[in-house]
């Protein structure tokens, strides 16, 4: 969806008086309030644009996208073999002493 408005199509937006209408200045306050809310969020899609770009092309760079990871089955198979080593050395020396 294309903008369709900018911060300087609110400020010299005019509208028609009525008798009955409303208070030109607390309307131009408001205005002015809406403009500098329309310009940070403008700056802020943008950021956010340029970041996920950003994002997307380092999560494309080969090293990433070829990194292996080891299996949970791998790395529970290491802690279980690192435990046990750990066991004979406490307990093995323990009842060695005795």
């Amino acid at each position: 969806m294309a903008n369709q408005l900018n911060g300087k199509d609110i400020l010299e937006k005019s509208f028609k008086t009525a008798m009955r209408g409303y208070n030109q200045e607390e309307v131009d306050e408001f205005l002015d309030i809406i403009i500098q809310d329309y310009e940070y969020f403008q700056q802020e899609i943008t950021r956010l644009s340029q970041e996920n770009n950003l994002l997307k092309k380092n999560s494309e760079t080969p090293t990433t996208r070829f990194r292996a990871t080891p299996s949970n089955h791998q790395v529970n198979y290491d802690i279980l073999k690192r435990l046990s080593n750990l066991e004979k050395a406490v307990f093995g020396k323990k009842f060695d002493d005795e």
